[in-house]
């Protein structure tokens, strides 16, 4: 098959999955015309659930449906006074109908895709092999929470009484964290907690998770013979794919924990070798888990847009301002250099993907990400380097589908509210320019100040992704901050715009645990914006400056706070010291210790669980599509 041809049927696969996503996305367009009737599966959703529609279940749930987020769903759970245990279980129970809705999505699109004899034989097989395996996987995911989340951790805190610095010392203290490469402690796991007679151990999957890792194991082993008769005459990767599927199944059949990390560092350095515009994704990200951060069962094909012209503008931006804040840094000593170049040969080797995701199971039932840099394996990533992907498409035609909030407007007024969304649904291609700078940027930023033991030695207090977070993101604002080129200054407004409106939105996730880190990242980005004036806050009100003096002042800060979190991570201190200059724990949750910042993010939340699922009905996108 020609490779013109065989782009023409990704790119047909690529509109299908547009179009699917536009049809998905009438339930809130019937939710906001209030065509109830439309709305029958949610109806359904909530038999489900056993529970009485009301206005605000109905919005949570079709949030939890097209979305994947079960915030908003929790936080009307408990508005219903249900306890932590009744919650857990109808968190479950939608999981279960989400999984069940999304799993026929996909098995259409297996369908279209056969019946329509598109790619070639080969790569049909790779999207049937994963879509098998896929089951498996979302098959696994209850066990998994239910064992490690909802299980182990909530033990391992009750235990300790709610003191996490306490839970990681007897972690450490009792060797119960997988060992990573050079016999050094791992900064991720893939084994779980098991409960003994003298406390815990620690057992690989293929043990604490014996049937489903097998059924997993057993489907990958089917879908490489599916693979074995088949050529790859587009890419000649027949056998990157076949030693890739080979790797994961030592990996997930591994029953020695010692063993684990360097087994999936061989999954790792296979997958970097496939290219192709059809790119699969396994166990990668440990957000779920705050203590040994086990991988979450990722697996999915993402999609590549075969229109997208890949350039390498963002990176050299990347590039320019991080040798410019690294000859800044005093004492820039043997090791910093060392680190330095570490991360630039990281750079130098990305691979970048802009695409969709094509068909996903497990944890991203959970939430699926905006964009995602990987593999986390940095012993790795100096060998083979990285993967960016960028789900832009998605996220524009996801945000221009959201609906309209009274919190939004009662937080950031109507003005702010009909500038930025005659933003989104206005010029495409200045959008794609910002996501350039706020999202692929941030991705390109986790890459800058690490070495291969940078995380485990920052983590003691577990609050690494607590920190990581603002500085991947900071590393794609600074790239403009510090550009000395004027071909972006178009862009700063409305990147000021997204920075602001991310920050105080991702307040509502106070409460979420695999999401704490983002939600820890917005109060070290008020701290600057409320310095900077950018934001007041008094009377119960909110403003909102972006006048030039306040943008100056806001970029300054912005790269004097950088510049110090990149010498914190040269000099490997523990993460939780950088974040204690902006927020401790208030029982459960961090908070500001700035007390204006403080009130406002306390008033903010308060608003977001009183309202924070009721619609806008003053406004309507019918006034911004053109």
């Amino acid at each position: 098959m020609k490779k013109d041809a065989f782009l023409n049927d990704v790119n047909e696969i690529y509109e299908y999955l547009s179009s699917q996503k536009e049809n998905i996305n009438k339930l809130i367009s019937c939710l906001e015309n209030k065509e109830y009737d439309k709305l029958e599966i949610i109806n359904d959703f909530a038999k489900k659930l056993d529970l009485e529609m009301s206005d605000d279940l109905r919005f949570s749930l079709v949030t939890r449906l097209v979305s994947l987020r079960d915030d908003s769903l929790v936080q009307v759970l408990k508005k219903l006074n249900l306890s932590e245990k009744e919650i857990i279980e109808l968190q479950e129970k939608a999981y279960l109908f989400v999984k069940e809705f999304w799993h026929k999505k996909h098995k259409t699109l297996i369908d279209y895709i056969n019946h329509n004899e598109l790619l070639n034989p080969f790569y049909r097989a790779i999207f049937e092999g994963v879509y098998n395996v896929g089951l498996k996987m979302s098959s696994w995911q209850s066990s998994w929470t239910s064992h490690i989340i909802n299980g182990v951790n909530k033990d391992l805190m009750n235990t300790f009484h709610q003191d996490e610095e306490k839970v990681f010392d007897f972690l450490e203290n009792n060797k119960l964290f997988d060992i990573g490469h050079n016999d050094i402690q791992a900064d991720r796991s893939y084994s779980a907690l098991v409960k003994s007679k003298d406390g815990y151990r620690s057992e690989a999957y293929i043990k604490s998770f014996k049937s489903q890792t097998t059924a997993v194991v057993d489907a990958l082993e089917e879908f490489e013979e599916s693979l074995i008769e088949l050529e790859d005459d587009v890419y000649n990767q027949k056998w990157e794919y076949i030693l890739y599927i080979q790797n994961l199944i030592k990996a997930f059949s591994e029953d020695k924990t010692h063993l684990l990390v360097s087994r999936w560092a061989d999954v790792d350095r296979a997958w970097m070798k496939i290219t192709s515009p059809i790119q699969i994704g396994h166990p990668l990200e440990y957000y779920e888990d705050h203590f040994r951060k086990a991988v979450a069962l990722e697996w999915d094909i993402r999609l590549s847009n075969p229109e997208f012209a890949l350039n390498d503008n963002r990176v050299n931006k990347i590039k320019k301002s991080f040798s410019n804040i690294f000859s800044n840094l005093e004492d820039s000593n043997s090791s910093y250099k060392s680190i330095y170049d570490f991360s630039l040969k990281s750079l130098d080797k990305v691979q970048l993907y802009i695409g969709r995701p094509a068909i996903f199971f497990g944890a991203e039932f959970n939430g699926l990400f905006s964009a995602q840099v990987v593999p986390n394996d940095e012993v790795v990533s100096k060998e083979e380097g990285k993967k960016i992907f960028a789900f832009s498409d998605e996220i524009l035609q996801s945000s221009r589908a959201k609906p309209f909030l009274k919190l939004s407007k009662d937080i950031f007024g109507q003005d702010f509210l009909k500038k930025d969304r005659e933003f989104l649904f206005g010029s495409k291609d200045t959008w794609h320019n910002v996501y350039d700078i706020t999202t692929i940027g941030h991705e390109f930023g986790h890459i800058l100040w690490c070495d291969e033991e940078t995380e485990t030695l920052m983590n003691k207090s577990g609050n690494f992704k607590n920190i990581e977070e603002f500085k991947a993101t900071t590393g794609g604002l600074v790239s403009l901050f510090l550009d000395d080129e004027d071909d972006e200054k178009h862009l700063e407004k409305h990147v000021l715009v997204d920075t602001v409106k991310r920050a105080i939105g991702l307040i509502g996730w106070m409460q979420v645990a695999e999401v704490q880190a983002y939600y820890c990242e917005a109060l070290i980005h008020l701290s600057i914006m409320f310095d900077s004036k950018i934001l007041k806050w008094e009377n119960d009100s909110l403003s909102i400056d972006l006048s030039e003096n306040t943008y100056k002042d806001m970029k300054r800060l912005y790269v004097q706070t950088y510049t110090s979190l990149a010498k914190h991570y040269l000099d490997k201190k523990d993460a939780g010291e950088f974040l204690n200059i902006y927020a401790k724990k208030e029982n459960k949750y961090f908070m500001p210790i700035n007390e204006n910042i403080n009130s406002f993010v306390k008033y903010y939340f308060k608003k977001y669980q009183e309202i924070g699922q009721e619609l806008d009905t003053s406004d309507k996108k019918e006034n911004y599509k053109k």
